[in-house]
């Protein structure tokens, strides 16, 4: 490690331990109702001035390469990730029903199974007799009946969870609410450099170990054996409440673990080594030449709850994941961003 590297990293050690009792003290969780205070359209959201930063990481990941040095400009985001309340507020004011409660047409998704076209949504169930980490449906199940309302199937709900993220949204649900509040969905770009939280070049966005006894738990992930037991020592087992865990540098909460987070750009793994200024990701058709019968993907960032060290380890700025456009699932959510201009 070279000296200034090893300065930075002592500097960022520093910083992590006199800001976490602040941190404590920051905190939304089990105390706040879901819904940020005031009617404007930026309540809830945290200014970030724009600047340049690395983004990718070569050290990590295939896909996640190459680091290379971006810029983007100043932006609005939501402080937290949409919550249940959030969303049902959107969906009475609108009458607007999720893909996963109205299905997929045929016609419109050719290559999908027949019964991934009913009306539902992927959710996690524990597996009884694992027998590899290769097979996902080991754990991951189609359940028709399952949506935001009723994030396990038909007979569960979200009471008591207004101020957990809303899941089983797909990627046109997600950009639906946003544009009803006059926001985006953040370019991979955006999402990374807010994540970040002005801590360029570390591993996650409170620096570079993963775990500090002295400073507890950083975010809700799964501790234990993947996909067998999770202890739950960071105290939740699921989604929690957003804001259980400190903010980060801009005052932003859960920008790793406890839900995947929706961008706007298209996926393909990997990143162009040119710098770049407020780049848009790659086109459409690029992303189509990697794409499998589900069609091109958009990129996930931060992680999820069911994020462990013994398998997918993604609760980090750099880290990123295609998703398809018309699935949703009980590890998915999202954050909203506003380009309006300087506010007092």
């Amino acid at each position: 490690m070279g000296v200034s590297k090893a300065i930075r990293h002592a500097a960022v050690a520093l910083g992590s331990i006199l800001a976490s009792a602040a941190a404590q003290a920051d905190r939304l969780c089990d105390g706040y109702g879901g819904l940020p205070p005031g009617p404007d359209s930026l309540a809830g959201m945290v200014r970030i001035e724009g600047g340049a930063f690395t983004m990718g990481d070569d050290d990590e990941r295939p896909e996640e390469r190459r680091a290379h040095p971006v810029t983007v400009s100043s932006f609005w985001i939501d402080r937290h990730e949409v919550t249940n309340a959030q969303f049902r507020r959107f969906v009475a004011a609108t009458g607007y029903v999720t893909m996963a409660e109205r299905g997929l047409d045929p016609k419109d998704s050719p290559g999908i199974p027949a019964e991934l076209l009913e009306p539902g949504s992927i959710v996690f169930h524990s597996p009884e007799d694992l027998r590899d980490l290769a097979d996902v449906r080991q754990w991951w199940r189609y359940a028709r009946g399952a949506n935001w309302r009723a994030p396990l199937g038909p007979g569960s709900e979200i009471v008591g969870k207004n101020n957990h993220p809303v899941i089983h949204v797909a990627y046109q649900d997600a950009l639906a609410y946003a544009h009803w509040l006059g926001h985006d969905l953040p370019t991979e770009a955006e999402w990374e450099f807010a994540a970040r939280g002005g801590l360029d070049g570390a591993t996650y966005s409170w620096g570079d170990r993963y775990f500090d006894p002295a400073s507890g738990w950083k975010a809700n992930t799964w501790q234990g054996l993947f996909p067998v037991k999770d202890s739950a020592d960071d105290g939740y087992h699921g989604t929690a409440p957003v804001g259980c865990f400190g903010p980060n540098g801009y005052g932003l909460f859960d920008m790793a673990g406890n839900v995947w987070e929706y961008t706007k750009d298209w996926y393909v793994p990997g990143h162009p080594a040119d710098a770049a200024t407020d780049p848009g990701g790659p086109s459409e058709s690029a992303a189509a030449r990697h794409a499998g019968a589900a069609g091109p993907s958009v990129v996930i960032k931060g992680g999820s709850w069911l994020c462990a060290q013994n398998f997918c380890a993604r609760y980090r700025p750099s880290a990123r994941q295609p998703q398809e456009l018309s699935l949703g699932a009980s590890h998915l959510g999202f954050r909203t961003v506003h380009h309006a201009p300087d506010r007092p």
